[in-house]
């Protein structure tokens, strides 16, 4: 089944005659048009200058939400009534073109693809209960309701099941909304986001069914065609785009420009292949977004880039081209698809409310939680739209039924999200709880306030800062870039000056990208390592993070002992890193200790900053405890961390324990052992691992002498 978006249906009425003149009659292309004065109508004339539409549309993508916030509103009511001004039922300078619909088709599939950006598989296993029943009654309630109240207005049956189908897909217009108030992790919402692919597939599913019945080719074939197609189309998205991320990743991963033209392709070859298999390409977005997921961190530049690209200039493309659809004057001209609209807006309100307050009974669901799948699930927008063009080309319905359905898409648009913001920020979920953990975890522990990174590798100092953003923006922490250079042997010449200031340009230019708070350094000093214990001190640094390369000794490696020098004598916590394979590769963040570490003060910090680096990589954590041989277990307190953390316990000598658990695509983290004289500062566990796992990522973190007394 294809559809267009904005198909030819709904053709400018009115036209304008040019060159201006002020007094002869004129045809408006809008019918807001007649309310204006002639020489204002006229100058409002339907414009082809790409540039002028440009400029239309971002103005009032600027201005719209603005204006509509300041009154307490939802700002994407204000982009959808704005593009029913500016479109041809209203002021008609802006025609519905075919620029409109590429651009309104990019936002609708970008508008999918953030909704499962923001969903891991993980969720979906977690909620699934919630994803599978609450899509089963966004589809059934709908269907059942709709169907009645179509057949009581005298359409045939195929008619009738079809509308019904319309009202129970649904377009989650109210995600930005959702981002805003940081509930999109919450178990009310991934549930709906797991019964959007539901509904929408089976509702999908339904079209195709009528529209074969219609023609008469609903044969076996079709079923024998859709249905295999079907599973391994998910299958092969599901797993063979993060298989193919992954790799991608470790070949080009320096370059952001590549990494994000690859997730851009991913979105739009899976939506593309959607489309070959007879399934709407929203559905293909969706999937993509959830495939992708784990390769990108939620805090991470590229994350803050794909947000940024889609939430300020694709989605407001939607919404307005959305908003343009719609002709308010058909209810007087045409009163009887006032009724037919009346009936479509309280057939599908009601049903999807029954659907939500149901559902929400039966998984215990808080008022406002329930409101909330109310309201997101509400929403409909231009798969609604397609599946009616499809009908009406078909000859099932008529233009009125069109026009109905269009009025039900402007009035959901414009309370699903004004319902989601008004409950939402209500809404008490394990998330919120999460969040409430993390902010007592904060005040005890600042790690991420003042993060000192020295950067001396152009090659490496990215995965640095990465890891660096992604502790500081928990906290909304400032970064501190610094490198030194020592002026021990002489003056620093001009040409180390100017690789200093580029070092320093491009750490600037990755944390800018995150949107993370920066203060680059530059610094000249006798010497490297006491540079950077200087600067921790006068920058009342909370955090050092070095890079490393596994040794640890003077003769191997001088940046080593540089190491070496800054751990035995920073005051505060150092997080020495390696990172061979870009971050977006880890799926498993593995901590492992003795059981001397299990019961030092040292285990708490060390396993919540394990937790949140899991968090925002989006990967699991997992804990290996490695005990003497014959030594009690003690006793483990995860009360604080997610209740599917892994728990593993090992008798035997830590290294070998942990060689022999360590996967490719793990991350280990370590507390330092204790410093003895001439030995390693980070301690010879940490060495021992490195040497034997070279292409293995390690963290290694080291706290104060005070610290591990007290």
């Amino acid at each position: 089944m294809t559809a267009s978006l904005h198909g030819e249906r709904f053709p400018l009425r009115i036209r304008i005659m040019n060159p201006i003149n002020f007094f002869c009659p004129i045809e408006a292309s809008g019918h807001l048009k007649h309310l204006l004065p002639l020489y204002l109508a006229q100058i409002l004339s339907p414009t082809d200058d790409p540039v002028a539409i440009f400029l239309i549309i971002l103005a009032i993508m600027l201005v719209a939400p603005l204006l509509f916030e300041r009154f307490k509103m939802p700002g994407i009511i204000g982009l959808i009534l704005a593009g029913v001004v500016v479109g041809p039922h209203g002021l008609g300078v802006l025609e519905l073109d075919s620029t409109i619909d590429l651009l309104g088709t990019v936002g609708l599939l970008f508008l999918m693809f953030l909704g499962g950006l923001e969903t891991s598989l993980e969720d979906l296993r977690q909620n699934a209960k919630g994803a599978i029943s609450f899509g089963l009654a966004t589809f059934l309630f709908p269907m059942a309701i709709g169907t009645a109240a179509m057949l009581m207005l005298d359409y045939s049956l195929l008619a009738a099941i079809l509308i019904a189908s319309t009202f129970a897909s649904h377009t989650l217009v109210a995600l930005p909304v959702l981002s805003r108030l940081g509930i999109m992790k919450s178990r009310v919402v991934t549930s709906t986001l797991g019964a959007t692919l539901i509904t929408n597939v089976l509702a999908l599913l339904v079209l195709a069914v009528v529209v074969r019945a219609e023609e008469g080719e609903l044969t076996l074939a079709f079923w024998l065609f859709l249905i295999p197609s079907l599973i391994i189309y998910t299958f092969a998205t599901l797993w063979g785009i993060p298989k193919l991320g992954r790799w991608f990743f470790i070949k080009f991963g320096r370059d952001e420009r590549a990494e994000f033209m690859f997730v851009l392709a991913a979105l739009f070859v899976v939506s593309y292949l959607a489309n070959l298999i007879q399934i709407e390409p929203i559905v293909g977005a969706f999937l993509a977004g959830v495939a992708i997921t784990p390769l990108v961190p939620q805090l991470s530049p590229l994350m803050n880039r794909i947000q940024f690209i889609g939430n300020t200039l694709f989605v407001p493309f939607f919404l307005i081209s959305v908003g343009m659809l719609v002709d308010p004057m058909i209810l007087i001209d045409k009163p009887e698809a006032l009724l037919v609209a009346g009936v479509m807006v309280g057939a599908e309100v009601a049903s999807k409310f029954a659907a939500a307050w149901g559902t929400g009974w039966f998984l215990k669901w808080s008022g406002p939680g329930r409101m909330v799948g109310f309201g997101l699930s509400m929403a409909q927008a231009a798969s609604t739209l397609a599946a009616a063009t499809v009908a009406l080309d078909i000859g099932l319905v008529d233009e009125e039924t069109v026009n109905g359905v269009i009025i039900m898409i402007l009035v959901t648009c414009v309370a699903s999200p004004w319902i989601t913001a008004r409950w939402g920020a209500q809404l008490d979920t394990p998330q919120a709880q999460l969040s409430e953990s993390r902010e007592s975890s904060r005040t005890q522990n600042r790690w991420g306030t003042r993060i000192l990174v020295p950067v001396a590798n152009p090659n490496t100092e990215d995965r640095l800062l990465q890891l660096a953003i992604i502790l500081a923006k928990r906290q909304e922490g400032t970064l501190l870039p610094l490198h030194v250079l020592s002026d021990r042997g002489g003056p620093v010449s001009s040409a180390a000056r100017e690789g200093q200031k580029r070092l320093l340009s491009a750490a600037e230019m990755i944390a800018h990208g995150a949107v993370a708070a920066v203060e680059p350094i530059a610094r000249v000093d006798d010497s490297i390592d006491w540079g950077i214990l200087r600067v921790a001190q006068e920058r009342n640094a909370s955090l050092v993070i070095c890079g490393w390369k596994g040794y640890s000794t003077y003769r191997e490696n001088f940046f080593g002992s540089v190491i070496d020098n800054v751990v035995r004598q920073s005051h505060v916590p150092v997080l020495v890193s390696r990172f061979p394979k870009p971050l977006e590769n880890i799926q498993r963040v593995r901590l492992a200790l003795t059981d001397a570490q299990v019961a030092s003060p040292l285990f708490q910090p060390t396993l919540k900053l394990a937790q949140s680096v899991a968090d925002e990589l989006k990967s699991d954590l997992a804990i290996l405890q490695v005990l003497p041989s014959r030594a009690e277990s003690p006793q483990v307190d995860l009360s604080e961390l997610k209740p599917d953390v892994e728990l593993e316990v090992k008798r035997g000598g830590l290294v070998v324990q942990v060689i022999t658990v360590l996967e490719p695509n793990d991350l280990l983290v370590l507390i330092a052992g204790k410093n003895r004289a001439g030995g390693p500062a980070l301690g010879r566990a940490a060495e021992m691992i490195a040497r034997s796992q070279p292409k293995s990522s390690m963290v290694i973190l080291h706290f104060p002498e005070e610290r591990e007394e007290s």
